[in-house]
């Protein structure tokens, strides 16, 4: 320990050694090459005290019982949580909200016709699992349905995206005034009754098929991990690609006093009526189902023809709610930095679930935890970081990513001028290393995966992760899998979205995975049992994540010159450019030749040539778009880039105050890619390079103001996109332009 600190002693903080674009010789970007052997000896001590007994306790007393929003068990937590911050060094608070939160009182689905059948809408008790048979706990239901009662026929429509009710039209069936029965899978759970709704549905179930998961994916919950039959995803339907958040309290914090919007009154709520079941209800629903036999892609692995409808089968549906305000708990830990404590840091996990949420998301608080008091233990010893850390255990995420969100919309004025960058985890198992983030921190990334070794392989993380992309990829492509860890890009499903997509801050999100999937997600098997059985024993990736999720967290407190690299980002947007030209020409292609069919009478795409298909009207042409504006913001960045990294690598003696400048321009960096105006349609989300489509939830559309356009064939707005797209990367590269300025003495 003394030896760490003595090593730490020597870091400059007034001027620089040469740097480096990757790790080589234990060089790391950002530090000098004394602060480097400090910084690797830091992570070193951290490593050597993470403790996985550690997670498996707090999982197991964190799980005990229920702990959903508005929950007696989730405020335990929240209080347990803040006590062990308190208890490793850290000032901690609870930031207290309140929020919109439904209840079920009531839940009914009946098949009145050809035959009557009531559904159980139950989960299963299973041996084994102590935790199955809790009464306390929410029933299987989604939040944010509005009240219903409603009767019709049903008819399938397979995962309920765009691609199926054209395949409904084509065979002349319509869902206006119907009940639609959906597979979840595909897109996020709200995009179905969205859909449904905008396509005149008057009602929207929706069920995980076997065939997707369960028994034709292996054994069931308790023998495996595939979803157990009457298991059944809980979730929010809100309209998150729209707005995060609190329901009624846009764009404010929802503090008691907050004024409150009545919640019939919300821009982020369907109008139908909507009701998951497990695919044991299913099954006597699709089974009455008469009509065109499904094509290939839709058929699931119940026992049954899977057909179309509508009807005969007719069911009621009926669904009512307590619409109450409850109490949100976001756990807040702060360490002040030495050096630049008005420049933060910020870890976050959530801590509320739908049930026990061993997985999702108790892995990963537990892993943000033990991280925490393993940096808590070495500023015991005289250590402290240069920048200040913050933890956060939120509250209310899966509703919404609710407790995040309303602090940042609660201190966004603070946030935006001091937060530098949001590291987030969320549900973890064990596996591969998935990552997604911006890409200005991709080189830092990769630095730190091949610091780090894979817990069971015995190989980096790095080198684990290309072996991944291999077996993915075309046998014929494997060649050109890249040396790098590439990062995805975020989408929304987690709370780094008030973070990254509504103020601008650099951000990640990172889990392990890809071992254990598994079909406990949102059910009542989501249990300390099931994860120390199958998901991660003895919680060896576990106790890996902070391995990696510390050394950002330590990198980007203790960097001399915070470790932004522009060259990947340039060329990744530069990508996404290609990507959606190449993308507007197939549509474009693919139009002309539909037309051309449907104008010979020749139009036919039937799986069975007995079947009468409607011809659709021809789609308007699509026009030859100007991308100029945003190819030549892209050159220029490229030059800026290229420009910045060489006098980042080469930068020596810089003094203290040109550091501060440098540093707070490259904190902002990231906020020069939004404007106050936002989307179409939905101006929460301001970030002009990833944004979560508004038909897809949690996948991520880049370039998304002009991508969506013409996706929606509105080209208009494609044009205003482009230049408002063109506009924000200026605004980047100009920034990059003055940093190069400042560094390059």
């Amino acid at each position: 320990m003394k030896f760490v600190t003595a090593l730490l002693g020597t870091a400059l903080t007034t001027s620089l050694a040469t740097f480096s674009i990757f790790a080589t010789d234990g060089a790391i970007r950002g530090f000098s090459t004394e602060g480097a052997k400090a910084q690797h000896a830091l992570e070193d001590k951290m490593d050597a005290a993470i403790k996985p007994g550690n997670l498996d306790s707090w999982m197991k007393r964190m799980t005990a019982k229920p702990h959903h929003l508005g929950s007696a068990y989730d405020k335990e937590n929240a209080e347990f949580i803040e006590a062990q911050f308190k208890s490793w060094g850290y000032q901690t608070e609870i930031a207290e909200y309140h929020v919109l939160m439904p209840t079920p009182k009531v839940r009914e689905l009946t098949l009145i016709s050809p035959h009557q059948y009531s559904a159980i809408l139950k989960e299963d008790a299973v041996a084994g699992d102590p935790t199955s048979d809790q009464d306390n706990r929410l029933p299987p239901y989604v939040a944010y349905s509005p009240d219903g009662d409603v009767t019709a026929e049903v008819v399938f429509v397979n995962q309920g995206l765009k691609a199926d009710y054209e395949d409904l039209a084509r065979r002349g069936i319509d869902v206006k005034g119907k009940i639609v029965i959906a597979k979840f899978g595909g897109s996020w759970r709200g995009i179905k009754p969205k859909l449904a709704e905008e396509m005149g549905a008057i009602g929207c179930i929706m069920y995980t098929d076997p065939g997707d998961d369960g028994y034709a994916k292996g054994d069931v919950y308790p023998k495996g991990t595939a979803k157990h039959p009457t298991g059944v995803q809980r979730g929010s339907i809100m309209d998150l690609p729209k707005r995060p958040g609190d329901p009624l309290t846009p764009y404010i914090g929802a503090t008691k006093s907050a004024k409150r919007l009545d919640h019939d009154k919300t821009d982020v709520m369907v109008n139908i009526p909507v009701l998951p079941i497990s695919a044991s209800d299913a099954a006597p629903i699709l089974a009455a189902l008469d009509g065109p036999d499904v094509p290939a892609r839709w058929r699931g692995a119940l026992p049954l023809t899977y057909q179309m409808g509508p009807g005969p089968a007719k069911v009621h549906l009926k669904v009512a709610f307590n619409w109450n305000i409850v109490p949100l708990y976001n756990v807040i830990a702060t360490m002040e930095g030495s050096t630049y404590p008005d420049e933060w840091v910020m870890r976050g996990n959530h801590h509320d679930a739908w049930v026990h949420g061993a997985q999702d998301p108790v892995s990963g608080m537990v892993s943000t935890m033990e991280e925490a008091r393993v940096i808590g233990e070495l500023a015991k010893t005289g250590w402290r970081p240069k920048r200040t850390i913050k933890y956060a255990a939120w509250g209310g995420e899966e509703q919404g990513l609710i407790g995040s969100v309303e602090w940042v919309e609660d201190n966004r004025e603070e946030l935006a001028e001091k937060l530098v960058a949001y590291i987030n985890t969320d549900g973890s198992s064990r596996g591969f290393l998935f990552a997604g983030g911006s890409h200005t921190l991709e080189v830092m990334f990769n630095e730190i995966v091949r610091d780090v070794d894979d817990p069971v392989k015995g190989v980096s993380l790095a080198k684990r992760h290309k072996a991944f992309s291999k077996l993915k990829a075309d046998p014929s492509d494997a060649s050109k899998i890249p040396d790098v860890y590439q990062l995805s890009a975020l989408g929304s499903g987690s709370d780094y979205s008030g973070f990254f997509q509504h103020l601008g801050i650099a951000s990640f999100n990172i889990g392990f995975g890809g071992e254990a999937d598994h079909g406990s997600y949102h059910t009542n098997y989501d249990s300390h049992h099931l994860f120390s059985t199958f998901l991660d024993p003895g919680n060896l990736y576990g106790a890996t994540l902070p391995k990696v999720t510390g050394r950002v967290t330590l990198r980007l407190a203790g960097a001399d010159i915070l470790p932004f690299q522009i060259g990947h980002f340039s060329a990744t947007v530069a990508g996404y450019m290609d990507d959606l030209k190449s993308a507007t020409n197939k549509m474009r292609d693919t139009t002309k030749a539909q037309n051309k069919l449907i104008s010979e009478g020749l139009y036919d795409l039937a799986d069975n040539p007995r079947e009468i298909w409607v011809t659709p009207a021809p789609n308007e042409a699509v026009p030859y778009l100007n991308f100029a504006p945003l190819e030549n913001a892209l050159q220029q960045l490229s030059d800026a880039a290229k420009a910045f990294d060489a006098a980042y690598v080469n930068a020596k003696n810089i003094d203290k105050k040109t550091i501060q400048k440098i540093n707070d321009l490259l904190s902002k960096l990231e906020a020069t890619l939004t404007r106050s105006e936002g989307l179409p349609r939905r101006p929460w989300f301001r970030h002009h390079i990833y944004a979560p489509g508004y038909y897809t939830g949690y996948g991520v559309k880049t370039l998304p103001g002009v991508r969506e356009a013409i996706e929606e064939r509105k080209w208009e707005e494609a044009d205003t996109f482009i230049g408002h797209t063109a506009g924000v990367i200026t605004a980047f590269t100009k920034q990059v332009e003055k940093m190069t300025i400042l560094l390059d003495v």
